[in-house]
């Protein structure tokens, strides 16, 4: 019965407004192909510029995501005025077109956060699995939160009361937050590592293990966790949360190492031996190749004089860096016992005394006999 007394007024309308709405349809479909049109021209526009990158091309994608069916319910808007449609119809088209206009500018939005996010780690060096990974888990989240906002767009221009439904995402988005906080909390992490890039695959870092400093090789950065293999060879897991939870140092880019190598000698060292630990360190780094920076008695010991020596590796390697600090440790070495000069190590001399007070030898003057039991 309601629909019957909706067609009867339609139908009148349209049998005594034939021409207009013929001109009208006529008038839609020419802005229809006008807007077709100019999109078409803004994307050749483009491609014959050669500026397939930066905003340029961010907005190419834009364009791209212009919709006929959008144009269409445009159209129709645009000569509703002219007809002068029954109230019925009017809203049918002014909901068509809120729901064109909501899904179009989703549309759009999602195509320029994409875009720019695409533009931004296209110079991102890593492994592609894990940036296609990466860019699909962002895609899923942009494309959920934009339509969703579409959709309750659509329904509050309907009349419905959004208040309840906006206050039961929320909600069911806090638990679910809750209840995968450890997922999501790997998640973004891994973002962070891709796009902030303070390690990258192929890249030698160093983190904090359960057993001490690890330091090792990164071998691909997932979605929950990395893989480092180490100077040990073993393969590491770490989540990538726990891992960006503390300091990491990384290796790779740094043009030399520096080392501080402590030597200690006794202090019966003659002085004319002390005065020339420096300038002998410095000549023996200097035969090798490396950078000496400086060496110098520092402090006196219990048990030695101390020496402070330091010296630079110019590598990015770290497994060359240590392998030339072997070097240089077993040169000054093998030159200290050249020169007579020995290293300090703890020592303690005791003194044995009589109950006056003077100094005894702790063993006999003779020397013991040693008895030889004859052979049989």
């Amino acid at each position: 019965m309601k629909i019957d007394l909706w067609r009867k007024p339609v139908l009148d309308w349209a049998v005594n407004n034939l021409v207009e709405i013929a001109i009208a349809l006529a008038i839609a479909a020419a802005v229809v192909a006008l807007l077709y049109g100019i999109k078409a021209l803004v994307l050749r526009a483009v491609k014959k510029l050669g500026a397939q990158n930066g905003l340029t091309e961010v907005f190419a994608s834009v364009v791209r995501k212009t919709r006929l069916w959008f144009l269409i319910a445009l159209s129709l808007r645009m000569v509703q005025g002219y007809l002068h449609p029954p109230e019925d119809v009017s809203k049918t088209i002014v909901f068509l077109f809120t729901v064109a206009v909501a899904l179009q500018v989703a549309s759009w939005a999602r195509a320029l956060i994409l875009g720019v996010i695409t533009q931004r780690t296209s110079s991102i060096e890593g492994d592609p699995n894990s940036m296609a990974s990466a860019m699909g888990i962002i895609r899923l989240l942009v494309s959920v939160v934009v339509f969703a906002i579409a959709v309750i767009v659509i329904l509050d221009n309907l009349g419905a009361n959004v208040t309840g439904l906006v206050a039961g995402l929320g909600i069911g988005g806090i638990a679910i937050g809750l209840a995968a906080q450890g997922i999501f909390s790997d998640l973004f992490a891994a973002l962070s590592i891709i796009f902030d890039k303070p390690f990258c695959v192929g890249e030698t870092i160093t983190y904090q293990g359960k057993e001490g400093p690890v330091t090792g090789v990164v071998q691909r950065i997932g979605l929950k966790s990395t893989r480092i293999r180490s100077l040990s060879g073993d393969m590491r897991i770490i989540g990538n949360t726990q891992l960006l939870a503390q300091e990491v140092t990384n290796f790779s880019g740094r043009e030399m190492f520096r080392f501080q190598l402590p030597i200690g000698v006794i202090h019966q060292t003659a002085h004319d031996d002390l005065q020339a630990i420096p300038s002998l360190l410095e000549a023996e780094v200097d035969r090798l190749g490396y950078r000496f920076v400086r060496a110098g008695l520092r402090a006196f010991g219990p048990s030695s004089i101390d020496y402070d020596f330091i010296f630079e590796i110019t590598t990015d390697d770290v497994i060359e860096a240590h392998a030339a600090l072997q070097e240089v440790a077993l040169a000054v070495l093998a030159l200290f016992r050249t020169r007579g000069i020995r290293f300090a190590y703890p020592t303690q001399t005791s003194f044995t005394a009589a109950p006056d007070g003077s100094l005894v030898m702790p063993y006999p003057d003779v020397m013991p006999v040693m008895h030889h039991e004859p052979e049989s």
